[in-house]
């Protein structure tokens, strides 16, 4: 396991998935999209997010102007496909003391995406961690404290790059300020996908 850096708590594990397994991942990834195709999702204030989502496992991510929730099903009334092995050997790497993930969500950043500073908080078992895995473009990275506002610390996180939150850090707020386009070739397209395996109950 490559050495983790420590970002405001959350353990960043710069390189640790080879190319070949990226591109395990990205394939597996797309059979998920085939199922669950990526939606746009709506914010509490009825905007649209410039990040496309879908999911994997026995929860997925569903907005709407009334709020976030975890749902059973993608908009479309199917059932989430399962998450691949390839994306849970990870999990087990970076959490073998951990429940099994119920949800693996999966961000797809076009070049001029970004997201927010927020909280993981919508699950149940704050003792889980959150593990994220990042493909294609660089992402710049930022994490804050528990508390909103105050300072705050940035990193690029780049294509095969694992983070985990977990502990201390598991409910600190962080987003994605920007994406740096043409900085891989792992996808065909410019831009990143994010995947973030959680626990939900």
């Amino acid at each position: 396991m490559s050495e983790a850096l420590n970002l405001r708590g959350v353990q960043v594990f710069p390189g640790f998935l080879d190319r070949a397994a990226q591109q395990e991942i990205v394939n597996d990834i797309r059979e998920v999209t085939h199922v669950a195709p990526l939606v746009r999702p709506v914010t509490s204030g009825g905007k649209a997010m410039s990040v496309r989502m879908t999911a994997a496992g026995q929860f997925g991510w569903s907005s709407s102007v009334s709020g976030y929730q975890y749902a059973p099903r993608h908009p479309n009334g199917t059932n989430w496909p399962d998450i691949p092995e390839s994306v849970l050997r990870i999990w087990a790497q970076m959490a073998p003391n951990a429940r099994m993930p119920e949800c693996c969500l999966v961000n797809w950043y076009d070049p001029d995406a970004r997201m927010g500073m927020h909280q993981d908080r919508d699950e149940t078992d704050f003792a889980q961690p959150v593990v994220s895995i990042s493909l294609g473009d660089d992402g710049l990275f930022r994490v804050g404290s528990v508390e909103r506002g105050g300072q705050t610390a940035s990193l690029w996180l780049r294509s095969g790059d694992v983070a985990v939150m977990g502990g201390d850090a598991r409910l600190v707020h962080h987003g994605v300020d920007r994406i740096k386009a043409g900085t891989s070739t792992i996808l065909a397209n410019p831009g990143r996908i994010n995947l973030t395996l959680r626990v939900v109950t």
